[in-house]
């Protein structure tokens, strides 16, 4: 592995009505940013000068190319992805804005697919505008972990300065959360997250936090019973396979009193339960992870923030730790398989 290798990063833009572009441009115009990767954005050099002027942005521009093997490696690169008849409705969500999104995803994971790029950053979608008979899912995990693996091989995992939270269920109503509260998905999920740990985040021996379900983790059953029938049975079979993994905790206590300093991720069991606390905690540069997949998608923990669009108040601070974290999981994973591609052997090996 050469450590200066420049890593070619794919960046799809996301909503065009929203504060993607700024994000994007504000990230991309640190020089330093062309030192450490080839950005390629999968977007359109219209939207792209639009926003540009919206935000008085005259001394930075990205270079046109019509494939990713043309990029330049001492440039930020655009790949035109929609019709040049395209319109920006700035702050409006927008069928068009839906299907230009979509385009530019599908050409970037095609590209990922061909080994033309080696990590995705996404820009955040609406996911009303968004769904249509091609995209059926409830957000971008879904959709990637369709293109690049099985159902149910990834993780959404939240990534912060002090916290990393990983979710057993993701986008679904609340209402349908305990029927997927299982002891066989709760110790999938968590093996994929200690693998992430190990291989992605190259934490030797991790110690993982379980939430509860129900207020105070049930309190032995009388709360709830998703706690006794599910989730303990899970850890347990877990810490007899001599893992680190410990709970179930209530979850007010656990992120009030600061406990999960003490660990190096957390796994909540629904959306609003982990991204809640989160982002009270790191919404200025957290970033979403989808673990799991044998590609490094990163996205900004934000969404598409129509009442920022334009303004030039939206924080590219996100986003540009979504491109520096995936560049980091996309060197450890490379150090990681070479480290497991021959490992010493046990000295009774070596005598026979």
């Amino acid at each position: 592995m050469s450590e200066n290798k420049k890593i070619k990063v794919g960046i799809t833009h996301g909503d065009i009505n929203g504060i993607s572009y700024e994000v994007i441009i504000k990230t991309l115009m640190d020089p330093r940013i062309n030192e450490m990767c080839v950005p390629i954005v999968y977007g359109s050099p219209k939207v792209a000068a639009y926003h540009r002027k919206v935000l008085n942005i005259a001394n930075f521009s990205l270079n046109h190319i019509r494939t990713a093997t043309e990029a330049n490696p001492r440039r930020a690169n655009i790949i035109n992805c929609v019709s040049d008849d395209i319109r920006v409705d700035l702050g409006k969500p927008s069928r068009e804005a839906g299907e230009a999104a979509l385009a530019a995803l599908k050409r970037a994971i095609a590209d990922m697919q061909g080994n033309l790029i080696d990590v995705l950053i996404t820009g955040p979608i609406n996911k009303a505008t968004i769904h249509s008979k091609e995209f059926h899912f409830h957000g971008h995990t879904e959709y990637i972990e369709q293109s690049f693996g099985e159902q149910g091989d990834s993780l959404m995992m939240m990534v912060g300065e002090r916290l990393r939270v990983a979710l057993v269920t993701t986008h679904i109503p609340l209402a349908e959360v305990p029927q997927q509260i299982t002891a066989g998905k709760i110790y999938s999920k968590i093996r994929i997250l200690e693998e992430s740990l190990i291989r992605d985040f190259a934490i030797r021996k991790p110690r993982i936090a379980v939430l509860g379900l129900n207020p105070h983790a049930g309190e032995d059953g009388v709360l709830g019973s998703e706690e006794e029938a599910e989730i303990i049975p899970a850890i347990g079979r877990l810490r007899d396979e001599n893992r680190l993994v410990f709970g179930p905790y209530p979850a007010d206590g656990f992120f009030g009193a600061g406990d999960f300093t003490r660990f190096d991720a957390v796994m909540a069991m629904y959306h609003d339960q982990g991204l809640a606390p989160f982002k009270s905690i790191s919404f200025e540069k957290g970033v979403n992870f989808t673990a799991g997949l044998p590609i490094v998608r990163t996205s900004p923990d934000h969404g598409t923030a129509y009442e920022l669009a334009g303004k030039d108040k939206a924080s590219p601070d996100s986003f540009r730790q979504a491109l520096y974290m995936a560049i980091d999981i996309y060197r450890n994973r490379q150090r990681y398989g070479e480290m497991t591609a021959h490992p010493l052997k046990s000295s009774e090996e070596k005598e026979e």
